[in-house]
């Protein structure tokens, strides 16, 4: 069975690591002639991962004809703003019969669509699905236990993606709700903002799970009303993803909320968003966005989105938990 990974970035590495336990047919496509180079010197990418070697086995290319043609199942592992674009690369060298397999979480910006929907409206396949949970890359890669919630409509997908990626030290669970998987996903990167927000401004581990219980109220409301199903919260993709982006300072979305609790003036944080991918950022506009589009009442994002977007003091933050119905 032939593996492609589009998108070698931190995670995309560390999910072929994973992939390397029961496959050896595996290759990974970036479009950095760097990384390329890097890779075949170092057997690794020191930048990404370090000290983190790679089984020789796993090929790396610039080549989305070479990645993509026969392959079985093709992971897509970049930031969700370029999955649309991904998909319409790869067309030409999938069929009916490829697997697709998103580890992206977000909301596209423009669309708002769900990555899911975005890659069954390009490619016109089936077998099409999501992997989401608490998995920070590096843990991954060094072969910690973690757990993994997959959802798809096709039981072809959850079945060959369990029979790869599934090993002694990773564990998936699947499920039919591509929307609630999803909104879980994306919808944690914007809370932990806000619970990096409570960080910088002192205020305990007490009132950061304050935070986390509301929205857990607030998330699983919004997957109810976007058609999906509520009990998803509970999931590793919901409950657990939301736990360890909000409490762990290596979650980026956590740092990045950090900074505007602790004050940072516009042109720090304009400055911070330069250095660092911060999902959440991004994907605080598309739920922002959808909310509004689609009429739903999510006061939480509301807040958060004035905070962010429209500098306004993060400690409303404070005095909205408290007072919220």
């Amino acid at each position: 069975m032939k593996i492609a990974l589009i998108g070698t970035g931190v995670y995309g590495m560390a999910i072929a690591k994973a992939l390397s336990k029961n496959n050896k047919n595996i290759i990974m496509w970036t479009e950095d002639p760097k990384k390329y180079e890097e890779y075949k010197e170092l057997g690794y990418i020191k930048s990404l991962i370090p000290d983190v070697e790679m089984p020789k086995f796993i090929k790396l290319t610039t080549d989305y004809e070479k990645a993509c043609t026969n392959a079985d199942i093709i992971f897509i592992t970049s930031t969700a703003a370029y999955v649309g674009d991904i998909c319409r690369s790869i067309k030409p060298y999938i069929n009916r019969k490829t697997i697709i397999c998103i580890a992206s979480k977000g909301i596209e910006d423009k669309s708002c669509a769900f990555l899911s929907d975005i890659a069954f409206e390009i490619l016109k396949i089936k077998h099409i699905s999501i992997i989401s949970g608490p998995s920070f890359a590096v843990d991954m890669a060094t072969n910690n236990p973690i757990g993994l919630s997959i959802a798809s409509h096709s039981k072809k997908a959850i079945r060959c993606i369990k029979e790869v990626l599934e090993n002694d030290t990773l564990k998936l669970r699947d499920t039919t709700d591509l929307i609630g998987v999803q909104i879980c996903g994306s919808i944690k990167n914007v809370i932990a903002v806000a619970a990096g927000m409570l960080d910088g401004m002192n205020y305990p581990e007490s009132t950061q799970s304050f935070l986390i219980t509301e929205a857990l109220n607030d998330i699983k409301n919004l997957i109810a009303a976007l058609g999906g199903n509520p009990k998803t919260i509970t999931s590793f993709a919901g409950v657990g993803d939301l736990l360890l982006t909000c409490t762990s300072t290596k979650s980026r979305n956590f740092t990045f909320g950090r900074v505007i609790g602790a004050g940072a003036t516009k042109e720090e944080k304009e400055e911070h968003l330069k250095k660092n991918t911060v999902e959440g950022y991004y994907t605080l506009k598309s739920i922002y966005k959808l909310i509004k589009h689609k009429k739903i009442k999510m006061p939480i994002i509301d807040l958060i989105y004035k905070i962010v977007m429209n500098d306004e003091n993060p400690q409303l933050l404070v005095s909205f938990l408290v007072n919220k119905k």
